[in-house]
């Protein structure tokens, strides 16, 4: 049996789930996005996913068709139709049904998508050894062309610096800012740790302000480490003492090796594995209940 899938105010089963090729997200790109995970029955910070997806629809000048409040009994109601207590859920907004024209004025009523599945992690082994990553000549897209803190539709950018990554048998790429300074990966955030001091780049260096980057910062800071958002170049990768990366899908993994420089001794550092277990400790809370 497929899996039940919210589409425009009914859930229907996933043959049934389509889209236009006349929706502006599928030609252009025109719409946001977010990825939420589901644990042991609870969706994960799921009030600042809504805000983020809200703010990131605001920034494209896209009215969301549902109130805030409706879009989380969305996510819910999904998951709970499929069944799903730990899983990744994937919301999208996009412009909606136009013509073949750019004017997001012809396209009237935005399409809502809201998919509850299982979720495919990096390999468990990466967590215990870690990963080798490098970064690529593929620059992050500046604040002003597409905002690196709209999470929008237009992927390209993020895609062509995980081709190249791909193309060498690297695990993730890490993208630069236009400045030369390190931004972020393609689908994760990146932190260092030099000196027992936590560094990760600020938002203002060009990055997707993530949720499981802030719940670090927040377990960290409990945890008493000194932490930086602020920014650093190449140079402060090679040359630190842990590389770390975060995401809802990755959660937290280390790195081992950038450009072929092995970080440290090439293990996983103390600091890693101490706010990996907190950060697993904080998603046991419950919160948003999937199932009562």
């Amino acid at each position: 049996m497929g899996q039940i899938i919210y589409m425009d105010g009914k859930y229907v089963p996933e043959e049934e789930a389509k889209v236009s090729v006349f929706d502006h997200g599928y030609l252009y790109g025109d719409g946001v996005f977010e990825g939420i995970r589901a644990y042991n029955n609870s969706v994960f910070r799921l009030q600042d996913h809504v805000d983020r997806l809200y703010d990131s629809a605001k920034a494209i000048y896209l009215e969301i068709p549902i109130g805030k409040e409706e879009m989380k009994e969305v996510i819910l109601e999904t998951c709970r139709k499929n069944n799903i207590r730990d899983g990744y859920i994937r919301v999208v907004v996009s412009r909606g049904i136009g013509d073949l024209g750019l004017d997001p004025l012809k396209c009237p009523v935005p399409t809502v998508v809201v998919i509850a599945a299982s979720i495919s992690l990096y390999p468990d082994e990466l967590y215990q050894t870690g990963m080798a990553v490098i970064t690529v000549p593929t620059r992050r897209n500046g604040p002003e062309g597409v905002n690196p803190r709209i999470k929008s539709l237009n992927y390209l950018n993020n895609i062509m610096a995980k081709m190249e990554a791909n193309l060498v048998g690297a695990g993730e790429a890490i993208l630069l800012n236009q400045e030369g300074y390190v931004a972020e990966c393609s689908g994760d955030n990146i932190f260092i740790v030099k000196n027992g001091v936590l560094k990760t780049p600020a938002v203002y260096m060009g990055i997707l302000e993530g949720v499981t980057r802030n719940e670090v910062i927040k377990v960290a800071k409990k945890q008493g480490i000194p932490v930086e958002e602020t920014m650093f170049t190449r140079f402060e990768l090679f040359t630190a003492d842990e590389v770390f990366l975060t995401g809802s899908a990755a959660e937290l993994i280390p790195v081992v090796k950038v450009d072929g420089r092995v970080i440290a001794d090439g293990k996983p550092g103390p600091v890693y594995a101490s706010l990996l277990e907190g950060f697993r400790e904080v998603v046991k809370e419950p919160e948003a209940i999937i199932f009562k």
